[in-house]
């Protein structure tokens, strides 16, 4: 862009399935603006981070464990294999590959996400400010908000304050318990003393860019650092391209959306196609590529696709019903559309607590049956309150993407000075 100073930017991704089209947008923005960007991605994010227009290069680190959180259900479980799927565990290699990309491109901004805690470890051992994308709610505990993960709402008064700080300070025992101590050894061998808590990694950010309208989000006592900056609306490189073709009809369209990556959702897929099957509407269901399409025995009025363009379905759509997804969550509401959410896990329970306390829609059990789903979709459908609470919210977010907030605080690379700005 004419007259914007031109920065070098190494971004530090990781394959987090829902949030690689918002993160890789950031990237395809940056260079639009006229800045070099060297980004730093899992093998299989490969081909769209090179179509961002950035120079793209590998980590050398791979997972050595499946990431199956669907199959957990005891805590300890799910924070010691996201430990080692996502954060001490590829965090050597993350470092060491930063480094190196560092001494080789001398980027004036580190951008990484809250997985690659390792890249963090680098910026920091090279004395490269560095700053942290969350393209979803705000992942770390904030006093006076309700902790994530867990899905909860704002309590108030004396109750409410003693169950948010218990709850917050299990959630960050429970994370530190299997990261911290790898993750201090990595900074050790780059010269770095420890950190009591994993969130502390975070927090040496410049900034924190929380990829969701403030209105969304609970409000709490935010880190000074940290910035709502407005989502990235940007639909999958494998949707793209494809053609939108709802069954014919005048009937409300029913936009279904779950999760992209497996998370062992096909029979919620099945229940929602027969609760489709009870109700005078079209349907439009996306099954991503986790799940091929033949698997869902579809009635007549719902047409089952691997994937689709859901901007372009969204502006014909009268409701959406998802897994809860950050993703599609603001897609949706971007385009004034209330919800029915069937969270599954990850950050999907505290989307959901935001999209009811918001009033945008409403939240059923993802091993809901088929009725009690038919029934939250003919109430979103006939109460107009529903549609106008995500409209008001569309607004919001419609105003932060058109502000550019994102881009401004990435381009200004002075050290923080400002306050937050808060929910």
């Amino acid at each position: 862009m004419s007259g914007t100073p031109s920065h070098h930017y190494l971004v530090a991704l990781a394959d987090g399935g829902g949030t690689v089209p918002a993160e890789l947008g950031v990237a395809r923005r940056l260079v639009d603006r006229g800045h070099r960007v060297t980004a730093l991605v899992d093998e299989s994010m490969a081909g769209p981070s090179r179509a961002t227009g950035a120079a793209v290069h590998l980590w050398s680190a791979r997972p050595s464990t499946e990431f199956r959180d669907w199959a957990i259900r005891n805590p300890l479980e799910l924070a010691k294999s996201m430990s080692e799927h996502y954060l001490a565990g590829p965090a050597p290699g993350h470092s060491a590959d930063t480094l190196a990309a560092i001494d080789s491109a001398r980027p004036d901004l580190v951008v990484t996400t809250f997985f690659t805690l390792g890249a963090m470890i680098a910026a920091e051992a090279r004395s490269v400010p560095f700053d942290v994308l969350m393209p979803n709610v705000y992942i770390a505990p904030v006093p006076g908000r309700p902790p994530g993960g867990a899905g909860m709402r704002p309590m108030r008064g004396p109750l409410g304050r003693v169950r948010d700080r218990m709850a917050g300070s299990a959630t960050t025992r429970l994370l530190d318990r299997y990261t911290v101590e790898p993750l201090n050894r990595v900074r050790a061998r780059n010269g770095l003393g420890p950190i009591e808590h994993t969130w502390d990694q975070l927090h040496r950010a410049r900034r924190e860019l929380v990829l969701t309208t403030a209105e969304f989000e609970f409000p709490g006592d935010y880190p000074a650092n940290v910035r709502f900056v407005g989502p990235v609306l940007d639909d999958p490189a494998w949707a793209v391209a494809e053609h939108f073709a709802p069954p014919d009809g005048d009937a409300p369209l029913v936009l279904v959306a779950l999760s992209s990556t497996f998370q062992n959702h096909a029979d919620c897929l099945q229940r929602i196609a027969d609760a489709l099957r009870a109700l005078p509407v079209r349907g439009y269901m996306t099954t991503g590529p986790a799940i091929p399409p033949e698997l869902i025995d579809a009635p007549g009025n719902t047409a089952v696709v691997a994937s689709a363009p859901h901007r372009e379905a969204m502006r014909h759509a009268s409701v959406v019903v998802t897994h809860g997804g950050h993703g599609t969550v603001m897609k949706a509401l971007a385009a004034g559309l209330p919800l029915v959410v069937l969270h599954h896990g990850r950050d999907q329970a505290d989307n959901a607590a935001r999209v009811v306390k918001r009033g945008a829609g409403v939240a059923v059990p993802r091993r809901a049956p088929a009725d009690e789903i038919a029934a939250a979709i003919e109430k979103v459908l006939a109460h107009d309150r529903y549609r106008l609470a995500a409209a008001r919210l569309g607004e919001a977010i419609n105003r932060d993407v058109a502000a550019n907030a994102l881009l401004d605080e990435l381009g200004s690379l002075a050290p923080v000075t400002a306050p937050p700005r808060s929910p």
